[in-house]
């Protein structure tokens, strides 16, 4: 799963070759579910970018509160599962970040330890995402409510000591496969580990409550970035650097 993220440098998350301008954002290094992200689409009106609302409501919902409990969506089943499965087959989506958070199960505690996760040198990317549009049935003139949630997938070796999901993070070169509203069968093939290294650290319990904000949420509790070694069968949590 994936229960916050970062979007710390937005000049540089505007770097991205999105093939659309985001909208006006400030820097937020706490973004959790229900809360307005930027979002990139491609629809009737080709591809763009806008706020939605992290937490998908399925366009069937009788009550938006559903999308409290759908912040994300398992990859190998979303094209198949109700809740998931129109937009999959349509309505796929990118969200620019700078890292994310997982709270990792340590032995023994109660308290999971809260890490951040990123490519190297803090670098911006892009993680796959399912957006649809919702309407009250009873107020067909409303303006749409635009929603979203994040695809996960397998760890890869990074991850494995934190957590056992992950974001799907799409490469540049396969944003327009990924957008592809006629094409999901090649989306499908798009829903793997990230293969590239990546840098993980682990940060201070302050991120736990959404209301935090700030550089303090991403900040290394031991000052040096952390990397995860491959876990093997003797490892109970990853070892720093």
């Amino acid at each position: 799963m994936c229960g916050r993220y970062s979007f710390g440098n937005p000049a540089r998350i505007a770097t991205l070759p999105l093939g659309a301008h985001l909208p006006a954002y400030p820097a937020r290094f706490n973004i959790a579910p229900s809360q307005s992200v930027p979002l990139v689409l491609h629809d009737r009106d080709g591809r763009r970018a806008q706020l939605a609302r992290w937490g998908l409501v399925p366009f069937w919902a009788d009550d938006p509160s559903i999308g409290n409990r759908l912040a994300n969506a398992r990859g190998d089943t979303a094209a198949t599962k109700p809740a998931f499965r129109a937009a999959f087959k349509t309505r796929r989506g990118l969200l620019p970040l700078d890292a994310y958070y997982e709270w990792q199960a340590l032995p023994g505690s109660k308290v999971k330890q809260p890490w951040a996760i990123g490519l190297p040198d803090q670098a911006p990317f892009a993680v796959a995402a399912l957006w649809e549009r919702w309407m009250p049935k009873d107020q067909p003139e409303a303006e749409p409510l635009v929603t979203c949630c994040i695809v996960t997938t397998e760890p890869n070796a990074t991850m494995a000591p934190i957590h056992d999901r992950m974001p799907v993070i799409v490469a540049p070169e396969d944003y327009d496969q990924w957008l592809d509203p006629a094409a999901p069968d090649a989306a499908q093939a798009l829903i793997r580990p990230w293969s590239g290294p990546m840098e993980a650290w682990k940060v201070s319990t302050y991120v736990n409550a959404p209301r935090n904000e700030g550089p303090e949420c991403w900040r290394p509790v031991d000052g040096s970035l952390a990397t995860p070694a491959p876990v093997s069968a003797t490892d109970e949590q990853p070892r720093l650097l």
